[in-house]
């Protein structure tokens, strides 16, 4: 045989070899269960999230998918976390908006949010909404405005934490409204929440999905979404470009990751998985039920959509000063 006619062959063996391993791969895995990371409190969206999409999962892999909470630092420290896990596709994160703010928000960022993670998918988007106690005088975003402008710095609103959405949400509505409000950082959702039943903060701009039950149920009063377009979950409750606020559109999305160098096939076994668990009926149902619009998109898509945001988030921290040593 000549070595001419031995090459091709050779390099054919390789090549079927190379996908046959990758194959094998993919279906040993998973072999045992996996965690998903959520870099909030229970509680809070992400948490609600996570445990809408981790149930079916764990039936359609064959092994437990478990949510684990690692809070703090505006969700940085569950990210790093991750990061630094092995790339075996057996630990991933709930990530969020918030994510690519801190980019720009955190001057010592352990992790690059773009280049330490690899895209999954997008679960869903979540509306973000500006809610006062029932108790409080300001029934819409007009006399809301006129009550903070005869007490300046005195009216309060509560986030998920410093460089949050919420806390961006925040500071865009003061400039715009040309109000000051005094910031108040929380841990996550659950705490905010149960100060801002309490009383103990005035206002938030936090996610639909821990507010939703406490606005039906009359405990809390929507003023506005900071979405573009109106909830169909709240369908009476304006949005705040129709409140008068030009230009406002912000809302808060939540994906799934894993660490970057996860090998490609898992990475695509899972985008497989969960987007058919996100279009399916009963998923559709849940997020419906919670305040949420399923996703569902592709690593590459997902990847896009957190490049637009990184730029986009990079402006509004700039504009609004905000600085995390």
């Amino acid at each position: 045989m000549k070595t001419s006619d031995f090459r091709p062959r050779t390099a054919l063996a390789a090549v079927a070899f190379g996908f046959a391993a990758s194959l094998a791969t993919a279906q040993a895995w998973p072999a045992k269960p996996i965690t998903l990371i959520v870099p909030f409190p229970p509680g809070g969206s992400s948490d609600a999230l996570a445990r809408a999409i981790t149930t079916p999962l764990s039936q359609t892999l064959g092994q437990p998918v478990v949510v684990e909470s690692k809070p703090g630092a505006g969700a940085t420290v569950g990210a790093d976390y991750v990061s630094k896990s092995k790339p075996d596709g057996y630990t991933l994160l709930m990530g969020a908006v918030h994510h690519t703010i801190a980019t720009s928000v955190y001057k010592k960022l352990p992790y690059d949010f773009q280049t330490s993670f690899a895209p999954i998918t997008t679960v869903a988007l979540v509306p973000n909404v500006l809610v006062v106690n029932a108790r409080s005088p300001a029934t819409d975003v007009k006399s809301l405005v006129a009550l903070a402008k005869t007490s300046p710095g005195k009216l309060s609103y509560g986030s998920n934490g410093n460089g949050t959405v919420q806390h961006l949400i925040g500071t865009q509505f003061s400039a715009i409204a040309g109000v000051e409000l005094l910031h108040v950082p929380y841990k996550g959702s659950a705490p905010l929440t149960t100060d801002l039943l309490g009383g103990q903060v005035d206002m938030s701009f936090d996610t639909l999905t821990p507010l939703v039950q406490h606005i039906k149920a009359g405990k809390l009063r929507a003023l506005a979404v900071t979405t573009a377009k109106r909830s169909s979950t709240l369908p009476d409750v304006p949005t705040l470009v129709e409140a008068g606020m030009k230009d406002f559109n912000q809302g808060t999305w939540f994906g799934i990751l894993a660490p970057a160098g996860t090998p490609k096939d898992v990475v695509a076994k899972l985008n497989a998985e969960m987007v058919k668990i996100i279009q399916s009926p009963e998923f559709k149902k849940r997020m419906e039920e919670i305040g949420a619009e399923p996703v569902g998109d592709t690593p590459a898509q997902m990847a896009a959509q957190i490049k637009d945001d990184t730029a986009k988030y990079a402006k509004l921290v700039k504009d609004a000063k905000v600085s995390i040593d």
